[in-house]
């Protein structure tokens, strides 16, 4: 990839959607994530020759974690989608964990506002995990990473990751007892 910008075109192409789509989620504000996508790929161009795996996908969201959770301590806040908001994910390989689970065929409006409000339910209470179970969280499910990947990622063990999916699945069951209720 250094000295090829073709080999760095192909990487924004290939995982870029992923990536933004993963960022989208981690903050719940568009612009917010596409300045972090930019900084992300920015410090792939200038780290290429680091690269010393074959999972570029791990090491792509190692880098965009790492800024996001910068980011997050830079605020020492979290913050909190709107209610009018949508999360932009069309390009990415992003798809709503509630759009998954709560899916209804349906053409009735009553059941697609009331599906529409739990999946901007499930949203806020994935934004307001601590920062370690978001990512693993989203990781997981969003991006459809191996627990391996994960670790890799995070700079952590197999059972570390297993204990944050747990705990973020656990709280999220605890905020939204009904979702939940639904999904079991």
């Amino acid at each position: 990839m250094q000295g090829d910008p073709t080999a760095f075109d192909q990487l924004v192409r290939r995982h870029g959607g992923a990536v933004l789509g993963y960022l989208q989620k981690m903050t719940g504000d568009a612009t917010q994530a596409e300045d972090m996508f930019q900084e992300t790929f920015r410090r792939v161009h200038e780290k290429a020759h680091t690269l010393r795996s074959d999972n570029v996908k791990a090491w792509l969201f190692t880098i965009a974690t790492r800024i996001a959770l910068d980011n997050f301590r830079k605020e020492k806040r979290f913050r909190m989608i709107s209610l009018n908001q949508g999360m932009d994910c069309k390009d990415g390989d992003c798809q709503d964990l509630a759009s998954v689970v709560l899916i209804d065929e349906t053409t009735d409006p009553a059941r697609s506002a009331e599906q529409t409000e739990r999946i901007e339910q499930v949203r806020r209470a994935i934004l307001e995990l601590p920062a370690k179970q978001r990512v693993t969280l989203i990781l997981g499910y969003y991006q459809q990473l191996s627990y391996a990947s994960i670790a890799e990622v995070l700079g952590c063990s197999h059972g570390t990751v297993k204990t944050q999916m747990f705990r973020a699945l656990k709280s999220l069951a605890g905020r939204l007892p009904e979702v939940a209720g639904e999904i079991a």
